[in-house]
C-alpha cells in the first residue's frame, strides 16, 4: 500500500526530479512533487513524496528527516490528510446587515 510523506523546509531551488532523486535510495517512488505558488510559480518550501511500500516510507523518514537537501534542513514526517473546507462564505445566511434585506410593511 502507497504512503505519502510530507517534506517540508525545501529550498526555493528543489524540483519534483531533485526530490525524487533524494529520496531514490529509500525504495520505490510514485510521485514526487515539489508544490509551487499558483501566482509565481515558485517553490512554497514544501513537498510530497509517496513510496510503493510503507515500510519505504518509514524508512525514509528516519533517513531523510533533520538531512541537507539543497543546502536546507529538511523536515520529513507522514502527511495528514487535509481536513475538508466548508463550502459557503463565513458569515452567510439571509437578511440582517444594515437593513437591506428587509421587507417593509
Amino acid at each position: 500500500m502507497a504512503k505519502k510523506l510530507f517534506v517540508g523546509g525545501l529550498s526555493w531551488d528543489t524540483t519534483d526530479e531533485g526530490l525524487r532523486q533524494a529520496f531514490a535510495p529509500c525504495g520505490e517512488i510514485t510521485e514526487a512533487k515539489v508544490i509551487t505558488d499558483r501566482g509565481t510559480g515558485r517553490s512554497r518550501g514544501f513537498g510530497f513524496v509517496t513510496f510503493a511500500q510503507n515500510e519505504d516510507a518509514k524508512s525514509a523518514i528516519s533517513k531523510m528527516d533533520g538531512t541537507s537537501l539543497d543546502g536546507k534542513t529538511i523536515k520529513v514526517n507522514e502527511a495528514q490528510e487535509k481536513s475538508p473546507r466548508s463550502g459557503g462564505r463565513s458569515g452567510g445566511g439571509f437578511g440582517g446587515g444594515r437593513g437591506g434585506g428587509r421587507d417593509r410593511w
